[in-house]
């Protein structure tokens, strides 16, 4: 690795000032690899492409990355064959009939959010087109929707066991590690910073929170208050973007609950103890002095009652667990439609091609920010930064959280990308908290991890240009504009609420036991205290609209 100085903070530089500037997170991503592969053949533009198609081989062919791909368009295949057997508006068929209200609906809308837990894009789908009719009959405005769509699918995804976010953030979390030489297990430091990800948490519990009060504040307070008095859902005026199903096509008429439900159990069942199974596994294996499970003469022949749940998590190849899970789920849910003859083999091919391409962005997205990682550390960028902070003789470590959160936020709002943002900000974060804490993984490691996975998925969740933000005004039925000016004032409340918890941490309350609970009691005050002011200001005591029960 040559010592290019500040010249190797290039590739990501240029990676997020495209992304900025053009709003193609594809063509950024790929343009700040190929500026590293230049560096590193001496400027020659021929080689340095050549040594970009290279990284990006090398991260296609690589056995981690490899069985994250296709984890990925598995999932595909399996989301596409529930949604088009019609079983996902089958279930939201039955748990609608007995909304009476609009805070039944506005309640429902939240908890299927929380429920679609593994796909960031399949939760805006599913709960757009689901929950749309319901809302609309019992009064609940589009923006609300969307808000409530959009607030419980980059959190929840970012949170969830089982997604196709996961293999991702421990990707990205082990880049961390390897560019300091440190082995730690990837799983175990994703694990340990759930707790410290307060935006994502605390957004999710704001949505529940005015989705049952129905008090408000901002310019939801007035599209509520339209909604519910008049029965406009949407302004007078509003362009909503329109709902789309070009690429699966519409469900069919005559599905079942059981179709959604017996798939995604299948999905966590599976993944879950194949998680068990392949950590315990390797602590059998370690134990023989071996390097890997797969190492094993008859790794399926193994007694694994010695080691303990939770201990054979924290070993477990998760990647290995992910994609045992997505195939059996397509497996299953192929056993139930083509074996009931719900589909034939044709439109079942179909289906799995269709739900596969739904994956093809994001796996695009993948492997360009493992090859723009490589070229980062093939051009010492993490080094630079890393001597860069540490030789000023300041102690940052315990504000890496606060700082990386803040900078993730920012990368992330003006990309719109999560996923882009994690390809640079992630492998930083982890090195810039190890450098401060002498190589030692602890709480502060595990904080910058939270904090800079939430502040990426701040922008994801709220940011103009976010993919996620534009399919959630989409499938809402929403107009875009009314949408994000909606949403963003609950944002910024947890957002800020997010930097005051860091900003403790900074100070010396590292426990986030003691965090969490301070981060929602202060989220319920903010709420209280803004509804209150709004809602003198607009003229609705309290901020509080009123509840609309449907006439039978």
């Amino acid at each position: 690795m040559s010592d290019f100085g500040v010249l190797s903070l290039l590739p990501p530089l240029v990676a997020i000032g495209l992304a900025i500037w053009t709003k193609r997170v594809v063509l950024a991503l790929f343009a700040g690899a190929w500026i590293g592969g230049l560096m590193v053949s001496g400027w020659n533009p021929l080689t340095g492409t050549t040594q970009t198609l290279e990284w990006v081989v090398g991260s296609v062919t690589d056995d981690w990355n490899a069985r994250i791909l296709v984890f990925d368009f598995l999932i595909g295949a399996g989301v596409g064959l529930i949604y088009k057997s019609g079983g996902v508006h089958a279930l939201a068929k039955v748990l609608g009939s007995r909304i009476k209200t609009s805070r039944g609906a506005s309640v429902l809308g939240w908890l299927m959010g929380v429920l679609v837990f593994f796909d960031d894009y399949t939760n805006t789908i599913i709960v757009g087109n689901t929950m749309r009719p319901i809302t609309d009959r019992t009064r609940v405005s589009r923006e609300m929707l969307a808000y409530i769509d959009d607030s419980t699918a980059a959190p929840v995804a970012g949170l969830a066991l089982i997604s196709t976010w996961i293999g991702y953030e421990l990707a990205m979390i082990g880049k961390g590690f390897d560019g300091v030489g440190i082995t730690y297990n990837s799983y175990d430091a994703w694990l340990s910073s759930l707790p410290f990800r307060f935006y994502s948490i605390l957004a999710i519990i704001l949505v529940f929170i005015v989705a049952y009060t129905h008090r408000h504040y901002g310019p939801m307070l007035h599209a509520e208050y339209r909604a519910r008095t008049t029965g406009k859902v949407l302004r007078d005026g509003a362009k909503p973007l329109m709902t789309t199903e070009t690429d699966l096509g519409a469900p069919q008429p005559n599905g079942s609950p059981w179709d959604f439900v017996i798939p995604i159990l299948t999905l966590v069942i599976v993944s879950l103890l194949g998680l068990w199974y392949t950590g315990a596994a390797n602590l059998y294996a370690y134990d023989q002095g071996l390097d890997w499970w797969t190492e094993l003469d008859n790794p399926f022949g193994v007694h694994f009652t010695d080691y303990g749940f939770v201990d054979a998590f924290r070993e477990a190849d998760a990647a290995t667990a992910l994609l045992w899970g997505s195939f059996t789920m397509v497996l299953v849910a192929s056993i139930m439609l083509v074996g009931r003859k719900k589909m034939t083999v044709e439109q079942w091919e179909d289906t799995v091609i269709r739900g596969m391409k739904q994956m093809l962005f994001a796996n695009t997205i993948l492997v360009l920010a493992w090859t723009l990682g490589t070229a980062a550390d093939s051009v010492g960028t993490g080094s630079y930064v890393i001597n860069l902070a540490t030789s000023s003789g300041q102690d940052l470590g315990p504000w890496m959280p606060l700082i990386m959160f803040l900078a993730a936020m920012f990368v992330a709002f003006t990309t719109g990308t999560s996923w882009g943002t994690f390809s640079v900000m992630v492998p930083l974060g982890v090195q810039l908290a190890l450098a401060f804490t002498g190589g030692h993984v602890n709480e502060i490691v595990f904080a910058t991890i939270g904090a800079t996975f939430t502040g990426a998925i701040f922008g994801d969740h709220c940011s103009p240009i976010s993919d996620t933000t534009i399919m959630s005004s989409m499938f809402s039925g929403s107009d875009h504009i009314d949408h994000v000016t909606t949403q963003i004032p609950y944002a910024v409340t947890v957002a800020s609420i997010g930097a005051v918890l860091y900003l403790l941490f900074g100070l010396g309350v590292r426990s986030w036991i003691i965090l969490l609970p301070l981060g929602i009691v202060l989220l319920v005050a903010a709420w209280y205290v803004l509804s209150e002011w709004y809602g003198k200001k607009y003229g609705i005591p309290h901020g509080k609209v009123p509840i609309y029960v449907v006439e039978e």
